[in-house]
């Protein structure tokens, strides 16, 4: 506990104060073991990441940051690094079986720290939906159109999905982190939801919506980057789908939540709720959460060990971010997910598909409140019940038969190609389209039980989760070196199509009927039915077309 803590924002701060005489590390305590810490550049040589023999970088935990690829742009020109080395350099390593390390850590620890970032992540994407209930008081309170106070829901989506683009790189920085990142920004986002709840005019708490959006993103970013901070390569993928399970069971439970406290306290209240959940995940990580991110680890150590010896000691990421310009930062950072998402065709192409799939998933959601309260006669707490379908399709069946699939079919296979990720993506393709035709004609009329909708509404969630998590690890698998920025530009798209798409559903909805809006919704993801499908079979043929997936597997 007290190693735990000591790494934590809270260890951090009263180690400053204290003049680094609490929570002390065992360099600290005990000067003659810094030698353990190091290797002599002479000795080491350059143990930065270097592309293979067909171009890929190789990393330990198999992908790239925002950080890597600057470095690697970088180091394409010169190797400017090795200006900063010489013969009295020690560089800073782990130890074998390093305690620091994350990726030693225990399964304990690994688990602990992990649902600390799930928490974070579900306290923050529960923002977006639990707003949704609020739409028709937030519109009667300010005197404006729902489509206008819908844009309470939307600028938030939009915020928190360019908010990657700035936190991201920030957390990539050795000299920064991951956990100062979540805990500051989640401090903001506590205060700011304050001034959300006393905003006077509509002006000011859609602008606040946009910014706590924005603020709040960190997790949504980077929660699968502390993932693999944590955990190997083959348990990475299994810890991603969890913190993935909480992303979808936020904005499912927030039109719940929200739901029953509207009729009773207003509006407001469901801004509350969310400064209480998110709140509760503050005081947790100031307390409890480590930094996961390991060149940040190696940096303080070496910045202590230099402070104790007044030595040169350095860690390999702080001499290549000497190398590394601003410029090349922000060239990975803002203008190559760009460049990938819009002319690299693999990535084109599952973009469009999952942003659809996004967006269809914020329009579906107002079908609900017009389903199960105008139709079924529901109130505003009992529709959002409606949304546990979802939480139970998601729980009980996506997630289970993802993780069999992956153990006793992937694991087994000798050589893990990109393609390979794909077949679950298939299937959930399948999924989608029935499961939208099932809704849309079962809930439009009252004569149908409410329970079979909500049956319908099962079969989505485990359509959406077998297209997200395959197609996420695949894009990741085909593009190792730019994995980071091809994400980053998925996270982008998809959260503008979630952004926009809610602002026409009421309409579209009450203008077409349920059921025909519905058909309209399965009939376009009937038109991507066939691509995880193409991928699969000629996924290898196109990944050798293109200069920046990777051509070895």
């Amino acid at each position: 506990m007290h190693e735990l803590i000591r790494d934590t924002a809270f260890g951090k701060l009263v180690r400053i104060s204290s003049g680094h005489r609490l929570f002390r590390y065992p360099e600290e305590l005990d000067p003659s073991i810094a030698s353990e810490y190091i290797n002599r550049a002479a000795e080491e040589g350059d143990t930065a990441l270097e592309p293979g023999p067909n171009g890929n970088i190789t990393d330990p935990n198999g992908l790239e940051t925002i950080m890597s690829q600057a470095s690697y742009r970088s180091r394409r020109g010169s190797i400017r690094t090795s200006s900063y080395r010489d013969e009295k350099t020690a560089m800073v390593n782990w130890q074998r079986g390093d305690s620091e390390n994350p990726q030693n850590w225990s399964f304990g620890k690994k688990l602990f720290v992990s649902s600390l970032v799930w928490l974070l992540t579900f306290a923050v994407y529960i923002g977006s939906a639990i707003y949704s209930p609020a739409i028709p008081q937030v519109a009667e309170e300010f005197g404006v159109s729902n489509v206008v106070s819908t844009l309470g829901l939307t600028l938030f989506v939009l915020g928190y999905g360019i908010g990657p683009m700035i936190w991201s790189p920030l957390s990539e920085l050795p000299t920064v982190g991951r956990s100062p990142v979540y805990v500051l920004t989640l401090l903001v986002f506590v205060f700011l939801n304050f001034a959300v709840v006393y905003a006077k005019s509509i002006a000011t708490l859609m602008v606040l919506r946009f910014i706590t959006g924005f603020i709040g993103s960190p997790a949504l970013a980077t929660g699968g980057a502390s993932m693999s901070d944590i955990w190997s390569p083959r348990a990475r993928d299994y810890m991603i789908v969890i913190w993935g399970a909480f992303a979808i069971a936020a904005p499912v439970l927030g039109p719940m939540v929200g739901g029953f406290a509207l009729p009773a306290e207003g509006w407001t209240w469901t801004i509350w709720q969310l400064i209480w959940v998110s709140a509760f995940a503050l005081v947790l990580l100031f307390f409890l959460l480590p930094e996961t991110y390991g060149p940040n680890i190696l940096y303080r150590r070496a910045r202590r060990l230099r402070r104790i010896s007044q030595k040169p000691f350095y860690c390999e990421a702080e001499l290549e971010l000497r190398s590394i310009t601003s410029t090349e930062i922000l060239f990975e950072a803002l203008v190559r997910p760009f460049h990938l998402c819009f002319y690299e065709p693999i990535v084109l192409v599952m973009n469009i598909y999952i942003s659809l799939v996004y967006g269809i998933l914020y329009i579906w959601f107002e079908a609900f409140p017009i389903v199960f309260q105008e139709i079924h006669g529901f109130n505003s707490g009992e529709s959002g019940m409606a949304f546990l379908g979802i939480i139970v399709g998601t729980l009980c069946f996506a997630v289970p038969g993802y993780f069999s699939w992956k153990y006793f079919y992937q694991s087994k296979q000798v050589t893990s190609t990109p393609e390979s990720q794909l077949p679950p993506a298939i299937v959930g393709s399948i999924c989608l389209p029935i499961s939208l035709f099932w809704f849309g004609w079962t809930g439009n009329f009252e004569s149908v039980h409410w329970i079979v909708p909500i049956m319908a509404s099962t079969l989505f969630s485990v359509g959406g989760c077998l297209i997200f998590n395959p197609i996420f690890c695949y894009l990741a698998h085909a593009y190792p070196r730019y994995a980071a920025s091809v994400l980053a530009g998925n996270d982008f798209m998809r959260s503008s199509f979630g952004a926009g798409f809610p602002l026409f559903a009421t309409a579209m909805f009450h203008n077409l009927g349920v059921g025909w809006a519905c058909t309209l919704l399965g009939c376009l993801t009937c038109l991507f039915i066939p691509f995880p499908l193409i991928f699969y079979w000629r996924g290898k043929q196109l990944r050798l077309k293109s200069r920046f997936a990777r051509h070895d597997i």
